[in-house]
């Protein structure tokens, strides 16, 4: 499977669902009251956090995707709490104000990275309409990519059904993350993501993968969806499309510290890349990266789109050496994310010589990391003649790849390097040899987005043509003898 991240700033997901404030008293415990055999918190910190359909909605704007979030709350200081957070991060919120009951909250005293006691503030909303919250989301539809239902079962949903017809009339997928055991009140949806428990409570044990995959299927059937992504803890996912192989998406997690909110993140990440174009395998196996770090993350967190970068990009195996065109682009994204300076050098390298290894070590101190673009075997055939390369383009391309100084080498099939320049806009482009700047190839391209050009002179007077003609002459010589 071909992975590359698409554009989710293009992406306009919808989140409706049960949101709750999670909320953190952090303190040091010194002493047991004289009251109760309980211990004293003396409060030092007061941490808020977006919980439920909030955090889906976090995780979404998280990865600079436009995110609304549709929800009931209570008139009071935690909407306020959570209004003014989510839409700090870029969330849209459009709450439905309820007089009658709280906004759920759910508040931890935490000591010494230990919770002590959870207290739950929580109400049903019993002058919430349905008609309100499809008032709110039929209003917004026509701008959606995506729609995802956060269902935690505490009310907020009560008209599942009109809700997924009002967006698939519309041709727009619905993600739900589903709860309970009535799974019919999902019917029609795009795709659910329960986690194997809740999968297994509605459909019975599955005691091989075959039997989840057929169970799945036949769920999916009844339900009329068009897939079912089950996530499996330590066995990772397991995506159930309809007319597809089933893909089993083994767990990416380094080290767990946490699994609270991961199945936020999935469905937020699934939602986010298909509302971007991403079909549903290439847009799961982006949401089980994800997931993989947001485990091992403390508490209810959320991913950022460098932070994912820097995964898929570790997934292609493009930190460093040999990467295509698409790996590069993701490997340079990340890199300006985290503030490195990019500079780009070309030419054929055919025989490497101490002359380029010096001139290389010179280009790298330029910046912070350095591209290297080869001319491929046909183009340094054009450009050198016949029997040339000496070595072939992916020789050429390890040899390379094995130096210090360079970060990726990438291979192009033109003359110039001037498209590869536009894609990557380097912040500084150099070249080695007896040029003027005006003479660079690809200066202009880069002088007119603000980049640097600089020339360099190779080391020991080397050139590869050199080389080539000695050997030559050597030979001619020998046989003259």
């Amino acid at each position: 499977m071909k992975l590359t991240l698409p554009r989710f700033d293009q992406a306009r997901v919808l989140v409706v669902g049960d949101v709750m404030l999670d909320r953190y008293w952090h303190g040091a415990t010194s002493r047991i009251s004289p009251e109760a055999p309980v211990p004293v918190v003396r409060i030092g910190q007061v941490e808020d956090r977006p919980g439920g359909a909030g955090n889906v909605a976090l995780n979404i704007a998280s990865l600079g995707a436009p995110a609304w979030l549709i929800a009931a709350t209570g008139d009071d200081e935690a909407a306020d709490a959570l209004q003014t957070r989510l839409e700090a991060a870029g969330v849209f919120c459009d709450f439905a104000r309820m007089p009658d009951a709280p906004t759920i909250t759910k508040l931890r005293v935490i000591s010494q990275h230990q919770q002590l006691i959870r207290l739950d503030h929580e109400e049903a909303f019993r002058s919430l309409s349905s008609d309100i919250l499809e008032e709110k989301t039929t209003a917004l539809l026509d701008n959606i990519d995506a729609v995802v239902l956060s269902d935690y079962n505490k009310g907020t949903l009560q008209n599942h059904q009109q809700l997924i017809r009002n967006a698939r009339t519309r041709n727009i997928p619905v993600l739900v993350d589903p709860k309970g055991t009535d799974f019919k009140r999902y019917r029609g949806a795009t795709v659910i993501t329960p986690n194997l428990h809740e999968f297994e409570t509605v459909v019975g044990h599955c005691k091989d993968e075959q039997e989840l995959v057929d169970k799945g299927q036949k769920l999916m059937q009844e339900l009329e969806l068009e897939a079912l992504l089950i996530t499996r803890s330590e066995h990772g996912m397991t995506l159930i499309c309809k007319d597809r192989q089933e893909v089993h998406l083994p767990a990416r997690a380094r080290e767990v510290f946490d699994v609270t909110g991961a199945g936020d993140t999935v469905i937020s990440t699934l939602a986010a890349a298909l509302a971007a174009g991403a079909e549903l395998p290439q847009a799961a196996a982006i949401a089980n990266i994800a997931a993989g770090i947001v485990v091992g993350k403390l508490g209810t967190a959320t991913i950022s789109m460098p932070e994912l970068r820097r995964e898929v990009n570790r997934e292609l195996g493009a930190e460093r050496g040999v990467v295509t065109k698409d790996q590069l682009m993701i490997a340079i994204e990340d890199a300006r994310a985290h503030g490195e300076k990019i500079v780009f050098t070309n030419g054929c390298f055919d025989i490497i010589h101490a002359g380029h290894v010096g001139y290389l070590e010179q280009a790298r101190k330029q910046g912070d990391r350095l591209v290297l673009a080869i001319n491929s075997d046909e183009s340094v055939k054009r450009l050198k003649g016949e029997g040339r390369p000496i070595n072939t383009e992916d020789r050429r391309m390890a040899v390379l790849a094995g130096l210090e100084a360079v970060d990726w080498v990438v291979s192009f099939s033109e003359d110039t390097p001037e498209n590869l320049l536009r894609m990557v806009k380097p912040d500084v482009l150099v070249k080695g040899g007896d040029y003027s700047i005006d003479e660079v190839v690809g200066a202009d391209i880069v002088y007119e987005y603000g980049g640097d050009v600089k020339v360099l002179a190779f080391l020991d007077n080397c050139s590869t043509t050199a080389i080539v003609e000695k050997i030559r002459t050597d030979k001619i010589t020998e046989g003259t003898t």
